[in-house]
């Protein structure tokens, strides 16, 4: 296995697409340390699937980042996928929904990447993947925080890269679409009794109205993309945002 020996944090990953990576990464032989929210006995059994450290380090304190980051020792993979989202006209967006939305999405980023670049330098070996969003890359109404946040990372990602270049630690994001996760599936009978469609109907015509492919977007698929970017072969892939949205920013 590639990543024997390497340990490595994932922030969101008790569910959904940081899950999936943390998953990915530990098939290929990493120590796992999760963080994120839950059932505390659905968390203790990814713990025990995964043998894996947990944090509960609520990612807007930075106190509590800061904790974590000591708790969980020098990291040589970080992933910085939680993230949170919110749908609102700017005049009418709450100003604490603004401020939890770039917490999150972004100043977490910022703290947890400033914690563990130190030890990755020092080793010469370092991977760094932030879980950006196809709106690192475009934009749609109403979600003027959470894009704001992600073009961000995404400027952030690429300060980073060039940094460490000369390092051996690499910075990437990846910028799924619409991934196929417990969350997006749950909105769908809210959608369908909201605008009168049927399944396939709110699923073709207004999930995936931007993907191409009408195919969601696999947890798994983003967790192997996650893995090839930790390999040594990616060694010298850094500062690149990866798209992996049914062609969505293709267009």
């Amino acid at each position: 296995m590639n990543l024997n020996g390497k340990r490595a944090l994932v922030t969101g990953s008790t569910s959904g697409i940081g899950l999936a990576i943390a998953r990915a990464l530990h098939a290929e032989g990493a120590d796992i340390v999760l963080n994120g929210f839950g059932d505390e006995a659905e968390i203790a059994a990814l713990c025990k699937e995964m043998g894996a450290k947990y944090s509960a380090a609520n990612l807007l304190d930075t106190a509590e980042i800061e904790a974590m980051m000591a708790e969980a020792g020098p990291v040589d993979i970080l992933v910085n996928n939680a993230g949170m989202q919110f749908v609102s006209p700017v005049e009418e967006f709450p100003v604490d929904k603004w401020n939890a939305i770039i917490g999150l999405n972004l100043n977490a980023v910022f703290h947890t990447t400033r914690l563990a670049v130190p030890a990755m330098k020092e080793k010469g070996w370092g991977r760094i993947i932030n879980t950006a969003s196809a709106h690192s890359l475009t934009a749609s109404p109403f979600k003027s925080a959470y894009v704001a946040s992600k073009h961000a990372v995404a400027g952030f990602t690429k300060t980073i890269a060039l940094e460490m270049a000369q390092s051996g630690v690499t910075a990437n994001c990846i910028s799924p679409g619409y991934v196929w996760t417990p969350l997006v599936e749950g909105q769908i009978p809210d959608t369908m009794t909201a605008r009168g469609l049927s399944r396939d109907e709110v699923i073709n015509d207004v999930l995936l109205a931007k993907q191409p492919t009408k195919k969601f977007v696999q947890p798994e698929e983003v967790g192997a993309l996650a893995v090839f970017l930790c390999r040594e072969e990616a060694g010298n892939v850094t500062g690149a945002n990866w798209s992996i949205d049914g062609g969505w920013t293709a267009e």
